[in-house]
């Protein structure tokens, strides 16, 4: 009797490690499939992971720093014609302004994106500007504000910039409607308060206020 007992115990054990076995290939078969289900189940631990140095962000995010960055070129590219071709003192330093303002934005989004490993949108703005999105101007008005002067420069910078400055505050108020990184949406709260009072003045000096 005695010398049974250990093959008993023995069968049980295996029966046991066998029932086991199976158990964890259920589990690993059942989290496969939710995963599947899921699709971005296989996404979300690196995705939480990579941003967590700077913050969380979003593809809202990303799609507000590599829409602006060009936007914001455009507009250093529009404000660096003042000095040479305007007449009024008013209109120069506000193109002064928007260079101040908009040049250390586009430093600060291009390296958000670096940090995120994201592609940072190719120096210049006219490859972009053709479509005439986001109040972008096209090659075109971009060469009749180049081949303008005095007075005529003066309205044509202002009503430009005006219907540029408006697509940049859309895009900023998207960006704090959908985004989640909270340095982009503070500087889209900035963009749509300073581009704001811009279009302000702008519109004040051409006389439509």
């Amino acid at each position: 009797m005695n010398s049974k007992r250990p093959l008993v115990r023995r069968t049980a054990a295996v029966a046991a490690a066998g029932a086991a076995a199976l158990v964890l290939a259920a589990c690993g078969g059942n989290s496969d499939s939710s995963a599947g289900h899921d699709g971005h189940a296989t996404k979300s631990p690196s995705a939480s992971s990579a941003p967590a140095s700077q913050g969380q962000h979003n593809v809202a995010d990303v799609a507000f720093a590599q829409g602006m960055i060009p936007h914001h070129r455009q507009a250093v590219e529009m404000a660096d014609l003042a000095p040479s071709r305007a007449e009024s003192a008013e209109v120069k330093k506000l193109a002064e302004d928007i260079k101040k303002a908009q040049d250390p934005e586009i430093k600060t989004m291009s390296g958000w994106l670096a940090s995120w490993g994201e592609e940072v949108p190719a120096g210049g703005a006219m490859g972009h500007s053709a479509h005439g999105t986001s109040g972008m101007m096209t090659t075109e008005e971009m060469d009749q504000l180049k081949n303008s002067s005095g007075k005529a420069f003066d309205t044509a910078f202002m009503e430009m910039m005006i219907k540029h400055h408006e697509g940049a505050v859309a895009m900023a108020r998207t960006e704090q409607a959908d985004g989640a990184y909270e340095p982009a949406k503070k500087t889209a709260g900035a963009i749509i308060t300073s581009q704001t009072a811009e279009i302000t003045q702008m519109n004040k000096l051409l006389g439509k206020n």
